[in-house]
C-alpha cells in the first residue's frame, strides 16, 4: 500500500479493490499513564481533524462502556487506547480541543466517549453522510470500498472487546477502523457541496452534539423479544417481573441480559402458565446450569408476579403519551388518518425530489404526531414552529413545513 493516500487518488486498478492494510505497524495498546501522556501530546501536536473510533462489548456485558478507543491524526499517527486503567480520558479530550472529530455512526460511540470525559465540539459522521447523499449502503467498509477503492474486512466486529489480552487480529481490525476516515470525510464533503447538501450535513452533525445516548423507554421490558406471543394481563406481569429480576443481576454481574436469562426463556415461561415459582424448577427450558445459577431469583420473580393485585398488573398495551399506531387511525379519527396519508405522501414526493431518505428527511414520529394533532391553524409558519419543537433542524423544516401546511390544509377541507 502506498505510504500517503488522499481521497483524490484513484482507487487501485483492478477488479475488486485492494484490501486496506496498515500504512505504519500495529502500535502497542496505551495502557500505562506514561503512554498516555505521551500520546495526549503526540495528539496536540497534530494537524487537522481527528478521526475516532470505540469498541464496545455489545452482547457480551451490561455495561456500554468502550473497552477500546482508536483515533487517527495527521501527523499523529494511530493510537489504540485501553481506556480500563485510567479514570478518564480528559486529557485527552483537552488535547484535541475544538479539532473536529471524525465518527462513522456517531450516535453508536458518542455516549460511551462522553463517559470517558470526551466531548466533541465539531463533527462529521460518515455514515450520516452517506445517508443524506441517498447511498444504498452506508457501512463502513462499503464506504470505503465504493469511494476510496480498499476493501476492509469486518470480521472481528461482534467479538468480545473486554477480554484481555486483546489478540492482535482484534487490534488491527479496530485500527484499521480509523485508517481511512481521514480520506473518506474529504470525499464525502466533496460529494456533500456538489450535491448541494453541506450545510444540511453541518445541521445535521451539529445536532449530535450533545447526544448522549437514547431515552429510557418508560417500560423498557416490553421489548422483550417474543411478547407478542404472551396473552393476558398476568403472563405479561411474569414477563415484567422476570426481566426487573434479570436486568439486576445482569447489571451486578456486568454482564448482557440475554447471556444469564434468555428472553425466548421468559416468554416461554410466562406463557406456561404457571400455578406458582415452585413449577419453574421442573421446566426443560430452565435446565441450563447457566439459568439454574439464579433459579431462586427466577422462582421469587414468578411468585410476586402471581401473587398481585389485579390494580397492579400491567396494561395489554403500552403506555403512551403520543398519538396511538397508525393501523388504529381509521376507525378512531378517520380525519387524522387521511391528514396522515397526505403527509406521508408530501414526505415520499420530497424524498424522491431531493434524494434524501424520508426518515432523514423528517423524523416519521414527529409526522405522525403532527397529523394526530396539527395546529388549529396550519398555516406555513404554525407548521414549521410545530416542527422545530419537535426537533427538526432548519433545513429539514425549509424544505418541508410549507408542503405540508398545504397538504394539511387541503385534507381537512
Amino acid at each position: 500500500m502506498p505510504d500517503e493516500i488522499s481521497a483524490a487518488d484513484p482507487p487501485p486498478e483492478a477488479n475488486e479493490p485492494a484490501p486496506l492494510t496498515l500504512r505504519e505497524p500495529l502500535p502497542d495498546v496505551i495502557d500505562s499513564p506514561a503512554a498516555l501522556e505521551r500520546t495526549v501530546d503526540a495528539v496536540a501536536d497534530g494537524t487537522g481533524p481527528i478521526a475516532l473510533d470505540a469498541e464496545r462489548a455489545s452482547g457480551y456485558r451490561y455495561s456500554p462502556r468502550a473497552y477500546l478507543v482508536q483515533l487517527r491524526r495527521e501527523g499523529t499517527g494511530t493510537a489504540l487506547i485501553d481506556p480500563m486503567p485510567f479514570d478518564d480520558l480528559a486529557a485527552l479530550d483537552a488535547a484535541i480541543g475544538d479539532t473536529e472529530w471524525i465518527l462513522h455512526a456517531a450516535i453508536q460511540d458518542l455516549p460511551c466517549l462522553t463517559e470517558l470525559g470526551m466531548r466533541p465540539r465539531s463533527l462529521f459522521d460518515t455514515e450520516l453522510a452517506g445517508r443524506l447523499l441517498n447511498l444504498p449502503r452506508v457501512g463502513l467498509a462499503t464506504l470505503v470500498s465504493d469511494l476510496l477503492g480498499w476493501s476492509m474486512t469486518k470480521a472481528h466486529s461482534a467479538v468480545d472487546w473486554s477480554t484481555r489480552p486483546l489478540p492482535e487480529p482484534w487490534l488491527e481490525y479496530a485500527a484499521l477502523d480509523v485508517e481511512m476516515l481521514l480520506e473518506l470525510r474529504e470525499a464525502m464533503a466533496e460529494r456533500l457541496e456538489n450535491a448541494g447538501k453541506l450545510d444540511w450535513a453541518r445541521e445535521e452533525f451539529e445536532s449530535l452534539l450533545d447526544y448522549r445516548g437514547p431515552m429510557p423507554r418508560a417500560e423498557p421490558w416490553r421489548r422483550t423479544s417474543g411478547i407478542h406471543r404472551v396473552r393476558g394481563r398476568r403472563a405479561l406481569a411474569v414477563v415484567r417481573s422476570l426481566w426487573v429480576a434479570r436486568d439486576g443481576v445482569a447489571q451486578e454481574r456486568d454482564v448482557a441480559p440475554g447471556r444469564i436469562l434468555p428472553d425466548a426463556v421468559i416468554i416461554e415461561v410466562a406463557r406456561s402458565s404457571p400455578k406458582d415459582g415452585r413449577a419453574l424448577r421442573s421446566m426443560p427450558t430452565l435446565r441450563a446450569r447457566r439459568i439454574r445459577r439464579d433459579l431462586p431469583t427466577w422462582v421469587s420473580a414468578v411468585d410476586e408476579a402471581l401473587g398481585l393485585p389485579d390494580g397492579d398488573l400491567p396494561t395489554a398495551t403500552a403506555r403512551s403519551n403520543g398519538p396511538p399506531p397508525p393501523r388504529a387511525w381509521a376507525d378512531r379519527d378517520p380525519d387524522a388518518a387521511d391528514r396522515l396519508t397526505a403527509c406521508r405522501t408530501v414526505v415520499t414526493e420530497l424524498s424522491k425530489s431531493h434524494e434524501v431518505p424520508a426518515e432523514n428527511l423528517i423524523a416519521p414520529d414527529l409526522i405522525r404526531r403532527l397529523a394526530w394533532e396539527p395546529p388549529a391553524d396550519p398555516d406555513p409558519p404554525a407548521i414549521a414552529a410545530a416542527l422545530a419543537d419537535g426537533g427538526a433542524r432548519p433545513w429539514q423544516v425549509g424544505l418541508i413545513a410549507a408542503p405540508l401546511a398545504e397538504a394539511l390544509t387541503a385534507s381537512d377541507s
